[in-house]
């Protein structure tokens, strides 16, 4: 048997970053090696997304993955059983064949993402070499640009305010290490500001400051004043990066948005308004997912002044990212490989968006754990930017950290990746 055939598959009930089951998965290798990765899990989610396996019923409010670890220690490790744990792309398809559905919904998307990803792992320490450089060869050196929550709204904080995710990216940053220090400044001013406003209140679910705010102008007006109070120019050093998530606020056509009833149009003059007035350098989901027609007119008005993210739109999905590109819809799609089900999937969304001539941002759920697989995958896969959530709470630390030293591993060879220098002033 060859060192790198798989020898046993273990699935167990652990916990996220909301106190919420989930599933890890173990990939035991014959040559002795092995692999390990969590599902996450997300709360603003698309309608195309594949979709976790819960147990339902009272216990543990509904999230129990009782079911879904069975999934992975039945009939998924049954599957596995002997196969080399390096053909990755072969096994992927094999989990999806054998689950049958168009959402992941028999073994869950959750059981499946767990084993894809500990698939990787498992391969890549047959082979010695971390996950980074065993997706990416030598031409793995580019570090990605993080955005980083500072404010968290929408389903991250009870709908407190409309925006999902206010961040930061430190463009002028000429290292990784740099940006996250730069971006720590931030953070610290921000909480500071709104300590002297008397609204500091804690943390959304990604552990950026939970939003007491009057309305989205006020969070993007403070956001401003704490890069200026961190010592920095907005837009020159530190810029913004908004998440919107309008799908959780659009309802019977309409866009309930600061108060008020918005079309597709009004809207996206609203968020228009807001490039003219803030340094803003990247909008995600600006319109609601089956906004295509909304979408495409938004790009064309605005493409090129800033990023425009497909998430919900999108949902890591190769097809949808074509027909996105033809409808010149977007220019950057976010990658979460527990969108898409498995990392073949997801990867073949991140090929189509580089197709394309897009960005592409390797993205973490709202529910996370320690596991810091999407780091290694936007070394490894080139990936410009790296979306992870706040500068706050472990399971967001971790990964920041784990970029930090697979920048030190890399050595005089390692780059930051510069995706917003067209959008950066002058």
């Amino acid at each position: 048997m060859s060192t790198a055939a798989i020898a046993r598959v273990v699935g167990r009930r652990v916990w996220d970053s909301r106190g919420r089951p989930t599933v890890e998965v173990e990939i035991h290798l014959a040559g002795g090696a092995r692999g390990t990765a969590i599902a996450p899990a997300g709360a603003s989610t698309g309608s195309g997304e594949a979709r976790d396996l819960r147990d339902g019923g009272r216990a543990l409010g509904g999230y129990d993955v009782a079911t879904a670890v069975a999934n992975v220690n039945g009939p998924i490790a049954k599957l596995l059983a002997g196969r080399d744990a390096a053909d990755q792309a072969a096994l992927d398809r094999a989990l999806i064949a054998a689950d049958g559905t168009v959402d992941r919904s028999r073994f869950g998307g959750n059981a499946i993402v767990a084993t894809s990803m500990a698939l990787a792992h498992a391969a890549a320490a047959a082979a010695g070499v971390p996950l980074w450089r065993h997706l990416g060869g030598d031409r793995a050196t580019v570090l990605p640009l993080p955005q980083i929550q500072i404010f968290g709204g929408g389903a991250h904080a009870a709908r407190r305010v409309d925006l999902q995710d206010f961040m930061v990216v430190a463009v002028g940053a000429t290292s990784f290490a740099a940006a996250l220090a730069m971006t720590a400044e931030v953070y610290i001013a921000a909480g500071s500001l709104m300590a002297e406003r008397g609204s500091l209140q804690g943390v959304a679910d990604e552990g950026g400051y939970w939003p007491a705010f009057a309305n989205n102008d006020d969070a993007l007006t403070t956001l401003v004043r704490a890069i200026e109070r961190a010592g920095f120019v907005p837009g020159h050093d530190v810029a913004i990066a908004l998440d919107i998530a309008a799908t959780q606020f659009f309802k019977d056509g309409r866009y309930r948005f600061d108060g008020r009833d918005h079309d597709s149009d009004s809207l996206a003059t609203l968020l228009l308004g807001w490039l003219d007035r803030y340094p803003i350098v990247s909008i995600e989901d600006p319109l609601a997912e089956h906004d295509r027609d909304g979408f495409a007119r938004f790009a064309a008005a605005a493409r090129d002044r800033v990023q425009i993210v497909g998430d919900d739109f999108l949902v890591t999905n190769a097809a949808r990212v074509e027909a996105a590109a033809a409808a010149r819809a977007c220019n950057a799609v976010l990658v979460k490989p527990n969108q898409a089900g498995t990392l073949t999937e997801a990867k073949a969304a991140l090929d189509a968006a580089r197709a394309a001539g897009w960005n592409t941002i390797v993205s973490a759920r709202s529910g996370e754990t320690e596991d810091v697989t999407i780091v290694h995958l936007a070394v490894g896969w080139g990936a410009p930017e790296l979306k992870v959530g706040s500068f706050a709470r472990s399971e967001r630390m971790a990964k920041w950290n784990e970029g930090i030293r697979i920048e030190e591993a890399l050595g005089s060879a390692a780059r930051l990746a510069r995706p917003f220098d067209r959008f950066r002033s002058s």
